[in-house]
């Protein structure tokens, strides 16, 4: 079972491929991860990558596709794979489908998670982690997950814990910057997910498009019963 997986930040769409990887026992392919392995290990693909991230520049779909389609070949992806945070553009959408099937690889699935931008931020912004345990969850904006309060102030749902939030999840302009990405039809990821939309039927790919708006357990009992 192969299968590529979309959802804007703060979606839960790393949450629900763990869920996945766990479930049918295929390998979660990090597109950051691909990077940093390669670079440490020093590979030539590896060396080109460097050459770019050091000029602070994006690395080209040249380098970036053949990387990519290497891991995949890789032996512990024979069972299958489940591919995050790529392709991120149109572009790479085309090349990524043309590089699989030169590859003879098939794609099974495209799991998009369906999330307005506005909830997607705020449940970004509400992330609070527990001094006690980070895998405690708690989300200022979700019900089902929201802190309890405590002498006037919120604490862990869980244990009880001070809860902070990290710099980045209330960075505006970051979440921003990655969200123009996400969401643009015309040549960011949206459109890459349109693009597989578009194309399933006469490639045999099956769709399945969640509501990211329930809560953890809802999505993930809907994405079951979808792959079936």
């Amino acid at each position: 079972m192969n299968i590529l997986i979309f959802g804007p930040n703060g979606s839960g769409k790393g949450t629900q491929g763990a869920v996945v990887q766990k479930k049918f026992n295929v390998v979660h392919v990090e597109s950051g991860v691909i990077f940093r392995e390669n670079i440490k290990k020093g590979t030539e693909i590896g060396k080109k990558a460097k050459e770019y991230i050091d000029r602070g520049e994006l690395v080209p779909d040249s380098i970036t596709i053949p990387m990519i389609i290497s891991r995949l070949q890789e032996s512990d992806c024979a069972k299958g794979w489940l591919l995050d945070g790529f392709p991120r553009s149109i572009e790479q959408a085309k090349a990524l489908d043309e590089a699989l099937a030169k590859a003879r690889m098939k794609l099974d699935y495209v799991i998009e998670i369906v999330l307005d931008r506005e909830t997607a931020k705020n449940r970004i912004m509400g992330r609070r982690l527990c001094a006690n345990d980070n895998n405690h969850p708690n989300n200022i904006f979700i019900d089902a997950i929201k802190p309890v309060e405590k002498n006037g102030k919120l604490v862990c749902r869980v244990c009880g814990g001070e809860l902070s939030a990290r710099s980045d999840d209330q960075d505006e302009t970051a979440i921003g910057k990655r969200h123009d990405i996400y969401y643009d039809t015309k040549t960011g990821t949206l459109a890459a997910v349109n693009y597989f939309k578009e194309v399933a039927n006469k490639k045999g790919i099956k769709i399945i498009e969640l509501d990211g708006k329930p809560g953890v357990r809802e999505v993930t009992e809907e994405l079951m019963k979808k792959l079936g």
